[in-house]
């Protein structure tokens, strides 16, 4: 497994584990995300994969069927990021239309952000991609994987790296939408806390 050069995360128990301030003083109020409050879902879309949440003018999302991307295009979105890989696309038990065509015909741009397996492994080139995206984008976008895993992990390492937000501060926002304990906290019986190195 490739290990980020910039970012490096490490496990520990919470014992004697250092805490971590959640300052948010230089977020950018351009993303109307509500610093007191969490990401909500959205309701009425039963035919997204893993339901959809909003973050501000952020959509995070599982696999959205084509009748659910003409009401993202209704609901503003301009663009939509997919982090599933080309394999997961190409797929048609899965996904029974071409994406990248479908969001060109409803005139919104797709960015195609593959995450996962050796081929397209987690990097901080990713997440600038992901981030010249909504510099682009000044209204709403749709930011999706399958089940909006990927998704929740894309939007908590935009925030550390571009919004100011501590990592435990992004975290708590990314468990709202998908992020969940790591399954060693459940076996252990402990809590467990992210400390990382610059």
């Amino acid at each position: 497994m490739k290990r980020s050069r910039f970012l490096v995360l490490w496990i520990v128990l919470m014992v004697g584990a250092p805490e971590i301030t959640c300052s948010q003083e230089t977020v950018s109020s351009d993303l109307g995300i509500d610093r007191a409050g969490l990401p909500v879902s959205v309701e009425g879309h039963d035919d997204v994969t893993g339901g959809v949440f909003r973050d501000g003018r952020v959509y995070l999302s599982g696999q959205p069927s084509e009748e659910a991307l003409k009401r993202f295009k209704e609901l503003g979105v301009t663009a939509v990021i997919n982090l599933r890989t080309p394999a997961e696309m190409e797929n048609r038990e899965r996904v029974p239309f071409d994406e990248a065509q479908v969001v060109g015909d409803l005139k919104m741009e797709y960015v195609f952000i593959p995450l996962g397996g050796d081929d397209y492994p987690y990097t901080p080139e990713a997440v600038e991609i992901f981030a010249a995206a909504l510099q682009r984008h000044q209204g709403p976008v749709l930011l999706h994987c399958t089940v909006a895993w990927r998704a929740s992990y894309m939007w908590v390492a935009y925030l550390v790296v571009h919004q100011g937000y501590s990592l435990e501060a992004a975290l708590v926002r990314g468990e709202a939408v998908a992020i969940s304990p790591p399954p060693l906290q459940g076996l252990l019986g402990k809590d467990l806390t992210l400390i990382y190195e610059e």
